[in-house]
């Protein structure tokens, strides 16, 4: 139960990485509890992995100084679902990990979003950037490398950078699975500023993805940086029990 279900948490985003896989839809649709649905771009569905690195981490009203520092990493669906008569666009979160004891503590209790423990190591130079991830007591494992450029993958789903900010835009409502299994936990983030540009990758790995075998191919991604926003609470949503139980 969350002790701030209205929870708006305010921060600073750092660096966000966008990591992307176009998947076969039946693939994707055993991991997405009802009412959800994958969503479909082109006949594909996307999924992929949001490594992010927070500071100034607070609820909102509180000065910057007394806020927190953290890397996180999230494990992404994109899916739709109907709400008031209107068809609704988000992401599901099987899991979520962290570098942060304090967000392991707080996530799932004070504000939405339970956490697993990873190690996290991330390296810049001049443009280039590398971020792997390990499960502490799990078998969560990620790594990208890639350069910073202004060019859009050849191959990639997404015809232009309009559209993927468009698409990534529209999700910005992040649904997370939960130890329950029957709930899922809202989070809507809210960016002051959007500033999205494309990640030229070098290499690229997924635990997860790659349970997916050959339905899951990499499409693109997309790097952010220093960017004010707020989290917004949504509360919890009853969902399908036998699909949505947090990933170990």
């Amino acid at each position: 139960m969350n002790l701030l279900p209205n929870a708006v948490i305010a921060g600073r985003i750092v660096r966000r990485i966008l990591v992307n896989f176009r998947v076969r839809p039946e693939a994707l649709e055993p991991f997405v509890p009802a009412p959800f649905r994958v969503k479909r771009i082109r006949g594909h569905a996307i999924a992929g992995i949001c490594l992010i690195r927070l500071d100034q981490v607070r609820p909102r009203g509180l000065p910057a100084w007394c806020g927190l520092a953290s890397e996180n990493a999230a494990h992404r669906i994109a899916v739709e679902w109907d709400e008031a008569g209107q068809t609704r666009s988000g992401v599901f979160i099987p899991r979520r990990d962290t570098d942060s004891w304090i967000n392991r503590l707080a996530g799932g209790r004070v504000f939405p979003g339970h956490h697993g423990a990873a190690r996290f190591e991330a390296r810049e130079n001049a443009g280039l950037i590398s971020m792997e991830v390990t499960g502490v007591r799990s078998q969560v494992g990620v790594r990208v490398s890639g350069t910073e450029t202004d060019v859009m993958p050849a191959d990639s789903i997404f015809g232009t950078m309009d559209e993927a900010n468009a698409f990534f835009q529209a999700g910005s409502i992040g649904w997370s699975a939960t130890p329950r299994g029957d709930v899922v936990d809202g989070m809507e983030l809210r960016c002051k500023t959007w500033r999205m540009r494309p990640l030229a990758v070098d290499e690229v790995r997924s635990d997860f993805m790659t349970r997916l075998g050959t339905a899951a191919e990499f499409d693109s991604a997309f790097l952010m940086r220093d960017i004010e926003h707020e989290w917004h609470s949504q509360g919890i949503k009853q969902v399908n029990p036998s699909m949505a139980k947090l990933g170990g």
